[in-house]
């Protein structure tokens, strides 16, 4: 398995075949452009500006320019507590209870980290918690055949889901919605 020296690498070639740079050499025209290379819309906006540098290319340079400049991405848990802080902490059990759920599916279960929602990641996102509101928690699922449910609504969002169900308590994350977030886990493996 490559490491993450293999993987940098590997990720440096290829923006060079892109853009004709490597990820170092973008780096240090980020630091010597005078954009604050901590503000990453900044950097990704002068990189298409002035570059014309392709968007997940622009998130790859602006991301390793703001880690040469000390930043440090935060973990998982660091978005999730941000998350439900505040008045929204009131919905932490909630998500705790969909997260005991949804991570009880399957081994290949991961989570990723977000300013606003929690993605639950198989193969590709099946599910994904954000509290909404400071009384309420919406989870997206994503479906390719939607199970029957009164439950479910049209979703334009969290993420990538196609419906969402929305929790006020931990009594909602019972039997009819373990069988919706299975359907969901299912159908995106």
């Amino acid at each position: 398995m490559p490491g993450p020296d293999d993987m940098m690498s590997a990720v440096s070639e290829s923006l060079a075949e892109r853009t004709g740079r490597t990820l170092e050499q973008w780096v240090g025209l980020v630091q010597g452009s005078g954009v604050d290379p901590l503000d990453q819309n900044a950097v990704r906006r002068w990189l298409k500006d002035v570059h014309g540098v392709k968007q997940n290319s622009q998130w790859t340079i602006a991301d390793a320019a703001a880690r040469a400049a000390g930043w440090e991405r935060p973990t998982v848990e660091q978005y999730i507590d941000g998350q439900y802080a505040g008045k929204k902490a009131g919905l932490r059990p909630v998500f705790d209870a969909v997260r005991a759920v949804a991570e009880a599916l399957g081994d290949d279960v991961v989570l990723e980290g977000r300013g606003t929602y929690t993605p639950f990641v198989r193969t590709r996102q099946f599910a994904a918690a954000a509290p909404a509101t400071a009384a309420r928690l919406d989870l997206g699922l994503r479906f390719v055949d939607p199970p029957a449910s009164d439950r479910l609504q049209p979703a334009g969002a969290p993420g990538q889901a196609t419906h969402k169900v929305a929790l006020a308590s931990v009594a909602e994350v019972d039997d009819e919605l373990r069988r919706l977030l299975r359907a969901a886990y299912e159908q995106n493996g």
